[in-house]
C-alpha cells in the first residue's frame, strides 16, 4: 500500500532541489580555486556577521539586566522617600 504523498512537501523538495542545483552551477561555472576562495570568504563574512549578532544580543541582555536593577534601586528610594514624608 503506498504512503500518502504531502503536496507540500514534495513542492518544497522540489524548490530546494531547484535552489541546490542553481546554487551548484553558480560555483561550478568559476575555477575550482576561485570557487573554494569565495566560500571562504564567503563562510568569513557570515562567521563575523554572526559574531556581531551574538554581542548585540548579549549587549540587550546585559542592558536589560542593567534597567531592571536600576529601576529596582528607583523603587527603593521611592519608598524610602514615602516612608520619610509618612513620618
Amino acid at each position: 500500500m503506498q504512503a500518502g504523498r504531502d503536496p507540500i512537501s514534495d513542492v518544497a523538495g522540489a524548490v530546494w532541489d531547484g535552489l541546490r542545483q542553481i546554487g551548484d552551477c553558480s560555483y561550478a561555472i568559476l575555477p575550482k580555486d576561485v570557487a573554494h576562495s569565495l566560500a571562504g570568504f564567503k563562510k568569513a563574512v557570515i562567521t563575523q556577521i554572526t559574531t556581531a549578532l551574538q554581542w548585540e544580543m548579549e549587549w540587550i541582555d546585559d542592558r536589560v539586566a542593567g534597567g531592571d536593577k536600576l529601576r529596582e534601586e528607583w523603587r527603593e528610594k521611592c519608598r524610602e522617600r514615602t516612608s520619610q514624608t509618612a513620618q
